[in-house]
Order: C-alpha cells, then sequence, then structure tokens
C-alpha cells in the first residue's frame, strides 16, 4: 500500500550499509526496501542515514547524494512541524519513547501510516491505535 509504512533509519542502514555477522540483517532488509513502495520517511532520517553512512560507511560524498535524492524521489518526506514536537512530547510520556524516536513516531502517525518497520523499538507494540511497529529483521516474511 502506498504512502502507508514508514521505515526508520536503522532498517535503511542495514539495507546500505554490509557489516560482517550482519548478512541475513542486510538481505532482509534490502528486501523490504526494494518492495515497489513509496515508503515514508521523515527529514530525521535523511539527516541520521547520511552521518551514519559518511562517518560509519565511509561513504563519498557523490554516493551520498545519489542516496538522498533517491529519498526525495522515491518516498513521501514528512518534515518536522509544531505539532509533530506537540505529538512527541505526548509520545515520550505515555509511552517512555526515547527523543528521537518519539520524533520518529510521531512523523508517522502524522503521515497517516499503520506500519512503522523499525528496529529499535517494541515489535508489536500499537500507538494510538493505528500505527503498528513492527521489526521486519526477525520476521521470517516481509508481509
Amino acid at each position: 500500500m502506498s504512502d502507508n509504512a514508514f521505515v526508520d533509519s536503522n532498517i535503511w542502514l542495514y539495507a546500505f550499509f554490509l557489516r560482517d555477522g550482519e548478512e541475513a540483517l542486510h538481505e532482509r532488509a534490502k528486501a523490504l526496501i526494494e518492495m515497489p513502495l513509496r515508503y515514508v520517511i521523515s527529514d530525521q532520517v535523511i539527516a541520521e542515514v547520511s552521518s551514519n553512512l559518511l562517518r560509519k560507511a565511509s561513504m563519498a560524498e557523490g554516493g551520498l547524494v545519489e542516496i538522498v535524492t533517491s529519498f526525495y524521489s522515491r518516498c513521501h518526506v514528512v518534515s518536522p512541524s509544531h505539532e509533530m514536537h506537540l505529538k512527541a512530547s505526548r509520545l515520550r510520556t505515555q509511552h517512555q519513547f526515547s527523543y528521537w524516536d518519539s520524533l520518529i513516531v510521531a512523523a508517522a502517525l502524522e503521515a497517516g501510516c499503520s506500519v512503522l518497520y523499525s528496529e529499535d523499538m517494541q515489535d508489536g507494540q500499537v500507538i494510538d491505535g493505528t500505527l503498528s511497529i513492527r521489526n521486519p529483521l526477525t520476521a521470517p516474511t516481509l508481509a
């Protein structure tokens, strides 16, 4: 379903950057992001992925520019707003999310997503009765 699934930065990083011992995680993440869907991400995801690819993967600037450009062409990118920050504050209070995770969840809710793919949060948790957090790296299938 188009524009209905938010993909957190950790999933993109597993797909873009293969580390020893993480071959299965890399393949699962790649399989998810290569599906012909228009995923939702936020400016925060682009910044986190970019920073990590430059710092940890020693990616060349040209490669990073290609990835950032592809994000904007194939994904719906959500930008922060006052409402999103207020929602993130409520989420931190209700669910004890970290500051950064609360912004990811708030962005997914603001975009009307029903699924948030993330490795960092509780798999199966449902937020506000509408957003289901799923860890595609542990699931046997990516349905």
